[in-house]
């Protein structure tokens, strides 16, 4: 792959993507804002690589399936395909993604898989960046969220949908049970 083709594309999230009211700035407090390689992609394990993914994608992906772990609610993420354009081919090394492990230094505060850059300037609003892997369907791993009990009926039912249709984002973090551990820790 040509190095300089591989993009981190944005997704902004978290209260400044919820709020519908103006004005919104007096109740954000940061910006969240997740971000994916477009060479890399995360599908249901069992579930074959899509034949067409969005323009934002490369010609080239890395395609892991996402596997349960000894956790609810954690998973691996293994390489199983290289799809390049429309075909795809079986990725028969046995790799599978890591947390993405970087320094932070300076105004840098990372929390969990975020990091928060703060200016301490009160023109510029503070902003987390966590990094992800994009999964175009929704897994089954998470399919108790659509269901689950919600306050005041929030969000409701059409967004519940709207989310569930979008698919989701793999977050790369270690459970606190496994951090120590020199595999299970990095993947």
């Amino acid at each position: 792959m040509d190095h300089k083709e591989v993009e981190l594309i944005p997704l902004i999230t978290g209260s400044i993507a919820e709020f519908y009211i103006e004005p919104m700035l007096p109740h954000v407090s940061d910006i969240d804002v997740m971000r994916h390689l477009n060479t890399e992609l995360a599908i249901p394990r069992g579930h074959p690589p899509p034949t067409q993914l969005p323009a934002e994608f490369h010609n080239y992906v890395f395609v892991a399936e996402i596997i349960d772990s000894h956790l609810p609610g954690y998973v691996y993420s293994r390489v199983r395909y290289l799809l390049a354009q429309s075909n795809y081919t079986e990725y028969d090394k046995r790799r599978y993604l890591l947390n993405r492990d970087y320094k932070v230094e300076g105004t840098h505060i990372r929390h969990g898989p975020a990091v928060l850059t703060n200016y301490n300037e009160p023109w510029r609003l503070p902003f987390d960046v966590v990094y992800c892997i994009r999964c175009l369907s929704w897994p089954p791993q998470s399919a108790d969220w659509r269901t689950r009990h919600r306050n005041y009926s929030w969000p409701d039912s059409a967004t519940v949908d709207r989310v569930v249709s979008n698919g989701c984002d793999v977050v790369g973090v270690a459970h606190r049970q496994c951090r120590q551990d020199e595999w299970m820790g990095k993947r």
